[in-house]
């Protein structure tokens, strides 16, 4: 009898362990992510910045019971569910965009980089090429090769 009484307890703190680490790792987490999405959203006012689930990008314009009048464009406004909203950036804390100018100016600073090499000069991509061009060149020997044969 004892060792049936001993599995037994063995079984139910294996159940309770596994019970447990499902409450910390899934249950618990997702509480808590729900109870920041429901902030977020009562927190949410005229002027936010906002972006849908379905990937919309706009500004809300009024806040309604359930809903969000959301502009979009300067004549375009769309109502939305609450539950539609995924982000909400407050007002006056957007980023700016990364600046175009700047990309730009990487880009012609490499294009002059690879103009002012010397002409014999051998780039790793120009090597791959003229490594490539030898191994076509051999396919074409051998088939005009067997052909003759």
């Amino acid at each position: 009898m004892n060792s049936t009484s001993g599995s037994m307890m063995t079984t139910m703190i294996t159940f309770v362990l596994i019970i447990l680490i499902f409450y910390f790792l899934m249950i618990r987490p997702q509480k808590k992510r729900d109870k920041e999405a429901k902030a977020m959203l009562a927190a949410m006012k005229k002027g936010d910045k906002v972006v849908t689930i379905g990937g919309i990008h706009g500004t809300i314009v009024m806040v309604k019971d359930n809903t969000v009048i959301i502009k979009v464009d300067d004549s375009a406004r769309i109502e939305f569910s609450k539950n539609a909203i995924s982000t909400v950036t407050p007002k006056g804390t957007e980023k700016p965009a990364p600046k175009k100018e700047k990309a730009e100016a990487d880009k012609s600073a490499e294009n002059k980089a690879v103009e002012n090499k010397p002409a014999g000069e051998i780039t790793p991509a120009s090597a791959a090429d003229s490594a490539q061009e030898p191994a076509a060149e051999n396919t074409a020997d051998k088939s005009e090769e067997k052909e003759d044969k």
